[in-house]
């Protein structure tokens, strides 16, 4: 049995709908001061079984891990875990066809150069891609790692 090692088209289409869609919506949202693109799909060597992997940064840290109305309003499907990783909250979501997107909900904070966190140099050195910066955090981030 030969497993395939790229996602179909039509997933590699939908993995990127994705993105530009939540990308989009943070544009429009004062709070949301950074995303950032990470793992596999960063790396442009996402597998069949491959989730979007998000950090989103905000000066509204609270709101995101509790309310629902934002990854409807998104269409990522159901919230199928939320849970703590020290300074980013995980919600991960599963779309009608079985895409599982991560976000990891974290303050400005975590993209602190002075010095980057261990757990932060991880996730931006595994593959980082920023998809919004309008200060420029993410950017000086990706420069220190």
């Amino acid at each position: 049995m030969h497993l395939a090692t790229a996602p179909s088209p039509e997933r590699v289409a939908e993995i990127n709908e994705v993105i530009d869609r939540i990308t989009r919506w943070a544009r429009g949202r004062d709070d949301i001061v950074g995303l950032l693109l990470a793992g596999s799909c960063a790396r442009n060597a996402a597998r069949p079984d491959s989730d979007i992997d998000i950090v989103l940064l905000t000066t509204d840290e609270s709101r995101y891990p509790l309310e629902d109305a934002w990854t409807v309003e998104l269409g990522l499907g159901e919230v199928i875990r939320t849970q703590s990783w020290g300074p980013i909250t995980e919600r991960r979501c599963s779309t009608a066809s079985g895409l599982e997107v991560e976000l990891g909900i974290g303050s400005p904070a975590w993209a602190k150069t002075d010095p980057v966190d261990p757990g932060t140099h991880r996730v931006v050195t595994d593959g980082a891609r920023v998809l919004h910066d309008p200060a420029g955090i993410l950017g000086d981030l990706l420069a220190a790692c």
